[in-house]
């Protein structure tokens, strides 16, 4: 149980705007790339397929749309695992979910986003989720968050003592920069585990994106690397790791749950 390691790829990309079908064809090469670099997770950004939209009455899909069967197809045939995020409609509501496929191209989890961008007037389109989401990966523990939840510490706090790692999938401006490298760095040095974080490249209605995609490591120390013969960056997350940052310097009572068979 504590030799439980997995290799994960930052899919740091050009989602594109209102344009599925260009994006999930950048998200295969993506996939390709992180399959090469010996990745086990490739985590892709939020609404990966159709950029931050508002416009959810044209783009948000049902549970079993197009871009969830294309993502699910994209693990398959790439035996990944993949998180990445969908505008979607379920149950007669918009919501922003993040998705969890197995290798196989099951949907083994949907995370709906707990704090909504009124900024953006996202409160206005969306409905807001109501609970946390952990899941079991190669033996860890991941919990899955989206874009402005990265603000609220009291989110990642609630599923610390039984995570190795927190993944966050954004949409987030170059204008605020710098408060995503700030809040990135401190939720994994103040929970004590590792932070997965993944932002869109380019430019989508206006707005333009850095990325900025990063591995800290329980410690807050950046453990990501260039991959080799692409522009992916991977870092490996080590279930033995937090625990040795926990057991040494003891903030979070750690109640991480047996990992299931993955």
């Amino acid at each position: 149980m504590g030799s439980a390691k997995l290799i994960v790829a930052l899919g740091e990309y050009d989602t594109g705007w209102h344009d599925p079908v260009q994006s999930l064809a950048r998200a295969r090469v993506v996939a390709q790339q992180a399959r090469a670099a010996g990745a086990d997770l490739l985590v892709l950004p939020e609404m990966c397929a159709s950029g931050f939209t508002m416009e959810a009455d044209k783009f948000a899909e049902p549970p079993n749309g197009p871009s969830t069967r294309a993502l699910s197809a994209i693990a398959k045939s790439h035996d990944l695992w993949i998180i990445a995020g969908l505008s979607m409609l379920r149950d007669g509501r918009y919501l922003n979910s993040a998705l969890a496929f197995a290798p196989d191209g099951s949907l083994v989890a949907t995370y709906d986003k707990q704090r909504l961008f009124g900024y953006a007037k996202e409160t206005t389109v969306y409905t807001a989720g109501t609970d946390p989401c952990v899941i079991q990966i190669g033996g860890l523990s991941m919990g899955l968050f989206v874009c402005f939840d990265l603000r609220f510490p009291e989110l990642f706090r609630a599923v610390a003592p039984e995570v190795d790692a927190c993944v966050i999938i954004a949409n987030w401006p170059s204008a605020r920069q710098r408060h995503w490298e700030i809040l990135t760095q401190a939720r994994a040095i103040e929970d004590q585990c590792y932070v997965v974080a993944v932002n869109r490249i380019g430019e989508g209605d206006g707005l333009e994106y850095k990325g900025g995609s990063v591995i800290f490591d329980a410690w807050g120390e950046r453990c990501d690397r260039p991959a080799a013969d692409s522009s992916l960056r991977t870092g490996e997350l080590s279930r033995s790791m937090v625990s040795s940052v926990r057991e040494k310097f003891p903030l979070i009572e750690d109640k991480r749950r047996s990992p299931q068979a993955s």
